[in-house]
C-alpha cells in the first residue's frame, strides 16, 4: 500500500491490483499538507500514518480512521516532522519542539532557519538525540532543550535520513543530503562527530529533496535511494564497505519530492516509487519487461499490456470530453451579462540560489501545470549564462538603461509541457536590485505572478565557516548610536545567506568567501559598533557606501573608520591574474579558430601549421562551449581590476578615473609585474 498527502490537503492511500490503482481511503481536501509519516510502537511495524497540517498533527489508521488531531502552540507552520514511538519531533522555521504523548517536553531556538528533524533510534543510543539540519551549513545536535555541539557541513542540509534506515551497526550514523547536490555519511556520537564519506557534485546535478534506503538490488545489502530537484533518481551501492558507488540513475522531468523502496505493484519484484512535484506518482520496477522480436521492428505486446492501453485510451478520450464540455460551460457563463472573471490559482515552486563554482545564481521555476513563457527583468546589470536542460526558446529585449530602469529584458517562451524552467544569472558585486520572474502558464483565462529575487550589494559572497586569518586584511569601523537589531538588518541587506531574524546574544560573527575571485570576508557587531574586515578592499568600499547610505535612510549618524593594508591590493591581484589569464587566452583562441577552420577549408590537412593551432582546432567545439557559457567573464575580471585600482586611491582621497583607459591598456598586455607597477606608482 501506499500513502501520499498532497498540496491539497488530501490523504490518498492505495495499492495496485493488475497494474490499477485500488483506493482504500481518501480525506477530505484542507490546508497543504507540509509533511507525512509513519509512525507505531517501537520494534513494531509503522502502520499509523501522521501527517502535519499548518501547525496541526493529525494520525490516521491504515483504513483511513482518524484517531488523533493534535493542535501545537507553533505560531508558525510545521516544516519538519519526524516521529519515534510516542515521541513527536517538530520544526517551524527557527523553532524545535519535541513531544512525548503529546505532552511539551523540549523547545529550542536555532540560529538559522530548520530544514529538516530527526532523532537516532532510542533502542540503540539509549537517549533521545534529535538532529537539526540548519539553513547555515550546519546539523546541530541537541540533548534536551540544549545544543550539545554542532557539526559543520559542506552545503546547506536539506534532508537527513538514518543510514540503512536504522542508523547502522551503531544507530548513529545518519545520512544528510544538501541543496547544493553533495551526499555525505556523518557519525552523531555522544560528544562529537566522526565524519564517514562525501560525496561531491561532480555531475553538476540538482539540490538533494529526499534519501531512503532499501534492497532494491536484492544484494542483501540495502542501497541508498536519492531524488534530486532536478528531476534525477540516483541508486547508490555498497560495494566496499566505504564510499557508495553510483550504480543506477533515471531522470524524471520535475523535482522529486519523495522517495521510497518497496513492494507495490507486482508481489515478487521491488519497486522504487517517487513522487514530483506536480502531483505524478512513478514507480521504477525490478520485473523484467518481456519484449519479443517479430518480424521487423515489430513488437508483440502481451494481453495485459494491450487491454491497459486500450483503458488508458478510453480515459483519455473521457476526460478530453469532461474539458471540452467544461471549457464551453465557461465561455458561455463568461459572456452572460452577470459574468464574473475568476483567476485560476496555480503555485509556483521556486529556488535562487548562488552556485560556488562558477559564481552565479541559479534559477529554477516550477508550476503544477505547463509553463508557456516567462519575462525575466531585472533593474540592475546582469549576464544571462547558458544552461545545458534548458530547451526553452530566449528572446532579449533592447533596454534603455537609465538609471532605475530596465537593464534586462528577455523573454522564454517553454516548449509544450515544460512544468520546470532553470536560468543562469551572474551579478557585479557593487550594483544592487531586484530581478523579477513573470511567469504565465499554459491555463485559461491567461494569468500571471510576479516572483521577486534581491540581487544584494555582495551578492557573489557565500557563507563559510572559517577563513585565512593571514591574509593581509583591511578593516571598516563603524561606531554610532545603533541597535543590534538595525546593523543587523543593513548586514542582510548587503549579504546573502544571512539568517532574517535578529541572532540571539549580544554579539555574532559570520565569515563570507567570494565565489568569484576566493577573497574573504569576516562581518562582528554588536551594538552601536560594527567591524568588518575582508582582504578586498573593494568588498571594504561597497560596504562603506552601502552601510552609510542605509544609515543616512534612517537618519543615523555614522562615526566610519577604516585601516587600509596596503599589501591587500598585490594580494588580490594575484588572486585575480590566474584567471585574467586564463580568460584571455581564451578569447585568443576563439578569435583564431574561424581563421584556422578556412586554412583547413582551402588546405585540406592542417599537418603544417604549428602544434599549438593544431590543438586549437582539435578543441574549437569545447572551447567555443565554454565561452558561450561563461559570454562577459573577461570583462567581469577587467572591471573587478578597474575598481580595485579606484578604489584603493578613493581611500586616499584621491580620484583617478583619467588613469583607467592606460591600466585598460596594461590589462590587454597580460603582464602581472607590469600591472602591479601601475598599481604602485600611480
Amino acid at each position: 500500500k501506499v500513502v501520499v498527502g498532497d498540496q491539497d490537503g488530501v490523504v490518498t492511500c492505495f495499492g495496485i491490483k493488475k497494474g490499477e490503482a485500488v483506493p482504500v481511503f481518501k480525506t477530505l481536501p484542507g490546508q497543504k499538507i507540509s509533511r507525512l509519516e509513519l509512525g507505531g510502537a517501537l520494534n513494531t511495524p509503522q502502520e499509523k500514518i501522521f501527517v502535519a497540517i499548518g501547525s496541526e498533527v493529525r494520525g490516521f489508521t491504515k483504513r483511513g480512521k482518524q484517531f488523533l488531531s493534535f493542535e501545537t502552540n507553533l505560531t508558525e507552520s510545521i516544516k519538519a516532522m519526524y516521529i519515534s514511538g510516542a515521541d513527536l519531533f517538530l520544526c517551524a522555521s527557527y523553532i524545535y519542539n519535541h513531544y512525548c504523548d503529546c505532552k511539551d517536553q523540549h523547545y529550542f531556538l536555532s540560529g538559522d532557519k530548520i530544514n529538516d528533524v530527526l532523532c537516532l533510534p532510542v533502542d540503540k543510543v539509549k537517549s533521545i538525540t534529535p538532529v537539526l539540519a540548519c539553513q547555515d551549513r550546519v546539523l546541530r545536535v541537541l540533548q534536551g532543550s540544549n545544543l550539545l555541539y554542532e557539526v559543520e557541513l559542506p552545503g546547506p542540509p536539506t534532508v537527513l535520513a538514518l543510514s540503512n534506515g536504522n542508523g547502522g551497526d551503531s544507530g548513529e550514523e545518519i545520512v544528510y543530503g544538501t541543496s547544493d547536490g553533495k551526499l555525505g555519511l556523518t557519525q552523531i556520537t555522544g560528544t562529537k562527530a566522526i565524519p564517514r564519506w562525501e560525496i561531491g557534485n561532480e555531475k553538476k546535478r540538482g539540490g538533494i529533496l529526499c534519501i531512503d534506503s532499501f534492497d532494491i538490488l536484492g544484494d542483501g545489502v540495502k542501497e541508498l535511494l536519492v531524488g534530486r530537484d532536478d528531476g534525477m533518481i540516483e541508486i547508490y551501492n555498497f560495494e566496499s564497505a566505504d564510499d557508495p558507488v553510483l550504480r543506477h540513475d533515471y531522470a524524471l522531468s520535475e523535482s522529486i519530492a519523495s522517495i521510497q523502496g518497496g513492494c507495490v505493484g507486482k508481489d515478487g519484484y521491488d519497486e522504487i516509487l517517487a513522487a514530483t512535484y506536480s502531483g505524478w506518482l512513478t514507480g521504477l520496477t525490478t520485473e523484467p519487461v518481456h519484449r519479443e522480436g517479430g518480424s521487423g521492428e515489430e513488437l508483440k505486446l502481451s494481453q495485459e499490456m494491450q487491454s491497459k492501453i486500450s483503458s488508458l485510451r478510453n480515459e483519455l478520450e473521457q476526460l478530453q470530453i469532461k474539458v471540452l464540455q467544461e471549457r464551453e460551460k465557461y465561455q458561455q457563463s463568461s459572456q452572460c451579462s452577470t459574468a464574473v472573471s475568476s483567476v485560476p490559482a496555480f503555485s509556483v515552486n521556486d529556488k535562487f540560489t548562488l552556485n560556488r563554482d562558477d559564481a552565479s545564481y541559479s534559477l529554477i521555476l516550477e508550476v503544477q501545470t505547463a509553463i508557456d513563457n516567462v519575462l525575466v527583468q531585472s533593474d540592475v546589470p546582469l549576464d544571462l549564462l547558458d544552461v545545458d536542460k534548458n530547451s526553452a526558446v530566449v528572446s532579449f529585449s533592447s533596454c534603455d538603461f537609465e538609471p532605475n530602469s530596465n537593464f534586462l529584458l528577455a523573454t522564454y517562451r517553454c516548449q509544450a509541457n515544460t512544468t520546470r524552467l532553470e536560468l543562469k544569472v551572474r551579478s557585479i558585486e557593487g550594483q544592487y536590485g531586484t530581478l523579477q520572474a513573470y511567469i504565465t502558464p499554459r491555463i485559461q483565462p491567461k494569468t500571471c505572478q510576479v516572483h521577486q529575487y534581491q540581487i544584494k550589494p555582495l551578492s557573489l559572497h557565500q557563507r563559510t565557516h572559517s577563513i585565512d586569518q593571514d591574509r593581509p586584511m583591511n578593516t571598516l569601523m563603524l561606531k554610532g548610536q545603533f541597535s543590534f537589531a538595525e546593523i543587523h538588518s543593513w548586514v542582510v541587506f548587503c549579504l546573502p545567506e544571512v539568517p532574517e531574524k535578529t541572532p540571539a546574544g549580544e554579539c555574532i560573527t559570520f565569515y563570507f568567501q567570494n565565489t568569484f575571485l576566493g577573497t574573504q570576508l569576516e562581518t562582528t557587531y554588536r551594538k552601536g559598533e560594527g567591524y568588518f574586515k575582508s582582504d578586498n578592499i573593494s568588498t571594504i568600499s561597497i560596504l562603506k557606501d552601502v552601510l552609510s547610505k542605509e544609515a543616512t535612510k534612517r537618519k543615523i549618524n555614522l562615526n566610519i573608520s577604516y585601516d587600509v593594508n596596503e599589501d591587500s591590493v598585490r594580494h588580490t591581484l594575484q588572486l585575480i591574474h590566474p584567471k585574467l589569464e586564463y580568460q584571455q587566452l581564451l578569447a585568443k583562441k576563439i578569435h583564431l579558430i574561424d581563421a584556422l577552420r578556412e586554412l583547413q577549408v582551402h588546405e585540406g590537412n592542417v599537418d603544417f601549421l604549428l602544434p599549438k593551432y593544431r590543438s586549437i582546432l582539435e578543441e574549437a567545439d569545447q572551447l567555443l562551449e565554454e565561452y558561450k557559457r561563461q559570454p562577459a567573464h573577461l570583462e567581469r575580471l577587467y572591471g573587478m581590476i578597474t575598481d580595485l585600482f579606484i578604489d584603493k586611491f578613493k581611500f586616499k582621497g584621491t580620484n583617478v578615473k583619467t588613469k583607467v583607459p592606460l591600466l585598460l591598456e596594461i590589462l590587454d598586455g597580460c603582464d602581472q609585474d607590469g600591472l602591479i607597477a601601475f598599481f604602485d606608482a600611480a
